[in-house]
């Protein structure tokens, strides 16, 4: 990704755009020579040499597209006279941004396959154990730990379906002119209308797009970095959900990321085992949610047919965006290889819960003996209470199982209360949900499809700070 966004990228992105403008103008009859196009098509590398020129005419003329053209041109001096064509300077800028926001989601996309994938075989290890669901930020009906990490696959599968559209969507700006009417290049053809039709779309394929924009102004509409931004933004939401999950489950000590040996907690608390990772995750996660900003302010600000205050901010924001996202894949990758379970500690805290979750049992067990409902739901309601006094003023643990077996009320059920008390039978459909949803014909290895060739070739990633 770095490279992608690299100056060298640019520059030599910008050389290929100018290539085959020049290809395209001489298949369609304009005089340009086999040896410029040779020239040309054997420099687009760029040099030192041709960094220190293009530098040197930027300083001079205060504008960087007119010194790339003067550094091509001296490198290939037959060419020197064509390059640039009737073009304006977003023909190399906006279609190389167009360029490298499909190659960035194309590098984007198949990490976070991965990550998918990842999270898929933890959900699918762990689809039966339950452990206790939380609403409200309270204990609430047990869920099993698969099936909370398919809430987390289930969120990035529509990251993953909003980055391919946001890149399936995208299209070239082409061959346009100074404002979109494409006059530049009606005068060079004498008018004649095909031919520039036809220039535009053989600079289209020869870029990789399917299509070109029929309408633009001097840019390509800054909705299409709104729409990318947007998609980001919203796998950025998600990395701070998946990651203040995995927080708060290892505040649980439920859970955790994968934490090394030597690894050090607190500089001053040695015992500490911080979830670090989550927490670098949250944090870039809120980044990329706020750099996504950036783009939908430059939309709303842009005048008529352009103004330039959208340059410096794109800029900056573009490659920011890409590159946070793919430090987060990184993240990502990294703690959905080694999620340590504590199923311990998971089965100590539904035991101080499950009492009190059981009560609706222990009532319907009643009812199939035939006592009143709302006769066993008011010992039931009694018992809770003296229970709850005992943990939460007294510290002692919860009792309600003893004092339900001590009451005469109860029993007729007795016998049953181990069974009423199995946590397997508070969990629904949990693992079957878990089953279908990650299966061979589920959801998620039919979004999965295309990329098995990465995911199979795919080394977990490595942090190194």
């Amino acid at each position: 990704m770095k490279e992608l966004f690299s100056l060298a990228r640019r520059a030599e992105t910008w050389r290929l755009l100018w290539l085959w403008l020049a290809e395209a103008q001489k298949e369609l009859g304009l005089p340009i020579s086999d040896k410029a196009i040779d020239q040309l098509r054997s420099h687009i590398n760029m040099t030192k040499h041709d960094f220190e020129v293009a530098e040197v005419e930027e300083k001079r003329r205060r504008h960087d597209v007119m010194a790339h053209v003067h550094a091509f041109g001296e490198a290939a001096p037959e060419a020197a006279g064509i390059i640039h064509w009737g073009a304006t300077s977003c023909y190399v800028t906006d279609n190389a941004d167009l360029v490298f926001l499909r190659d960035a989601l194309n590098i984007l996309l198949p990490k976070l396959a991965v990550v998918v994938q990842k999270l898929t075989d933890f959900a699918r290890t762990y689809k039966d154990l339950p452990c206790l669901g939380y609403t409200h930020g309270q204990p609430a009906q047990l869920v099993t730990v698969g099936k909370r990490a398919c809430l987390w696959i289930q969120d990035l599968l529509i990251d993953l379906r909003n980055l391919e559209r946001a890149r399936d969507d995208l299209r070239f700006r082409g061959v346009k002119g100074t404002t979109g009417t494409q006059a530049s290049f009606l005068h060079i053809f004498k008018g004649d209308y095909a031919k520039v039709e036809e220039l535009d779309a053989i600079v289209t394929k020869k870029a990789g797009f399917d299509s070109a924009f029929v309408i633009s102004s001097q840019t390509y509409t800054r909705k299409i970095d709104v729409d990318v931004g947007q998609a980001l933004a919203s796998f950025g939401a998600t990395c701070q959900r998946v990651g203040g999950d995995i927080r708060h489950l290892a505040m649980f000590k439920e859970l955790e990321e994968p934490f090394e040996k030597d690894q050090i907690g607190s500089s001053a608390m040695a015992y500490k085992r911080n979830p670090m990772r989550s927490e670098r995750t949250c944090s870039l996660g809120r980044q990329l949610c706020n750099l996504a900003r950036n783009n939908v302010d430059t939309f709303a600000a842009q005048w008529l047919e352009r103004s330039l205050d959208d340059s410096a901010v794109r800029r900056s924001t573009l490659p920011e965006m890409f590159l946070t996202a793919d430090a987060l894949m990184i993240l990502l990758d990294n703690i959905c290889s080694g999620l340590v379970v504590y199923p311990a500690v998971i089965k100590r805290r539904i035991n101080d819960e499950l009492p009190f979750m059981a009560t609706e049992n222990f009532i319907m067990a009643m009812v199939d003996k035939g006592y009143s409902r709302q006769e066993a739901h008011e010992h039931i309601r009694v018992l809770s209470h003296e229970a709850a006094d005992q943990v939460k003023n007294h510290g002692e643990d919860n009792d309600l199982i003893q004092r339900v077996a001590n009451d005469p009320f109860f029993e007729p059920i007795l016998d049953d209360l181990p069974r009423l008390l199995n946590p397997t039978t508070f969990i629904g459909a949990a693992p079957q949900q878990v089953e279908k949803f990650t299966g061979p014909d589920g959801e998620v290895q039919l979004a999965l499809q295309k990329y098995q060739t990465q995911i199979a070739s795919h080394k977990a990633a490595q942090l190194h700070v």
